[in-house]
């Protein structure tokens, strides 16, 4: 029997919310992995200058000159595209991204986002995430349910805001939020999850609509 793994699950439930055609920008760490399970004809992009990027390549073939804004080596694919950062982010901008998945710190049940540091570690800046979480049709927050046992889903963000009231959805290993007439929304529950798992680890308050699959 696999070893449930909460990291995959969540991204191959993110990989569902992508729809053909769509511009997707896809955050470092979690959220890269998404690309390995999406089943529609999405176009991923990344803000320091690509358009079309590919699956991972193999050691032996890794180009040096190729990598995504996290810094990993990533492939074209036919017909992709390179260009400067101001054009990268006229693209962010100008709300070209349809969606975009991002990892987090701390989501608020009034949808503020907090993802960029904590205060007194070092962090290279925030990085595009601002822009994206402002310019993108729709944020997707990709991420582990608790930290150390620790609600991740507040009330209120303690942290640093990347941007207030701007997330979509949440997509946990026990579940998925959505954002419905302001309201933090339980719509949808993991396999073997139960509403009391969610509240328990849950700090903020939220309405409950489970969908039909």
């Amino acid at each position: 029997m696999n070893e449930f793994d909460p990291k995959v699950a969540i991204a191959k439930r993110v990989a569902k919310e992508l729809k053909d055609g769509f511009m997707v920008n896809l955050g470092i760490g979690l959220p890269t992995m998404v690309a390995d399970y999406v089943e529609t004809n999405v176009t991923f992009q990344s803000e320091n200058g690509l358009l079309g990027l590919g699956p991972k390549p193999d050691e032996d073939k890794v180009d040096k000159d190729i990598s995504n804004a996290g810094g990993q080596p990533v492939t074209m694919v036919a017909g992709g595209m390179y260009f400067d950062s101001a054009y990268s982010f006229s693209l962010i901008r100008g709300g070209h991204v349809d969606a975009t998945v991002l990892g987090a710190l701390q989501v608020d049940e009034h949808a503020n986002l907090a993802n960029w540091m904590i205060p007194g570690k070092m962090v290279p800046g925030m990085g595009g995430a601002m822009d994206l979480v402002t310019g993108a049709r729709k944020v997707i927050i990709a991420m582990l349910h608790t930290v150390n046992d620790k609600p991740k889903i507040l009330r209120e963000c303690t942290l640093p805001l990347t941007a207030p009231g701007v997330v979509d959805m949440i997509v946990t290993e026990l579940c998925v939020f959505e954002f419905i007439n302001g309201k933090l929304t339980l719509t949808e529950l993991s396999e073997g999850a139960t509403i009391e798992d969610v509240a328990k680890a849950t700090e903020a308050k939220f309405d409950i609509c489970i969908k039909e699959a």
